[in-house]
């Protein structure tokens, strides 16, 4: 991670998956307890009048690299469904899996169906 860019964003982040792990129970999402102590830690480690608050980076590059951690969980989970193996699959499908066509055979005399 290069840049943490701003803590309001970070937070934000977490929010939205904090949003997509809640589609899944069907509960609200503020309702449960991570928002809650999201909500207060970032509160509590607002930016200060020192110079250098090292608290303050600390959270934010925790909260950065859990973010990163529960996108890439999400991302993983989304590609696994989409291809994962569901079995033997014909020639045609997995050539769409990849994005490929097949060619078409030409029909007439002497060709098989």
């Amino acid at each position: 991670m290069a840049a943490l860019g701003s803590p309001a964003r970070t937070l934000r982040g977490l929010l939205r998956e904090l949003r997509y792990l809640s589609e899944a129970t069907g509960r609200p999402y503020r309702d449960t307890a991570a928002y809650r102590y999201l909500v207060k830690a970032f509160r509590a480690h607002r930016v200060t009048s020192e110079k250098l608050c090292r608290a303050q980076h600390e959270l934010h590059f925790q909260a950065a690299t859990y973010l990163c951690l529960l996108r890439s969980v999400r991302e993983h989970v989304a590609l696994h469904q989409e291809f994962h193996g569901k079995g033997e699959r014909s020639v045609e499908e997995s050539a769409g899996l990849v994005g490929l066509r097949l060619p078409q055979q030409p029909g007439g005399k002497g060709w098989e169906p």
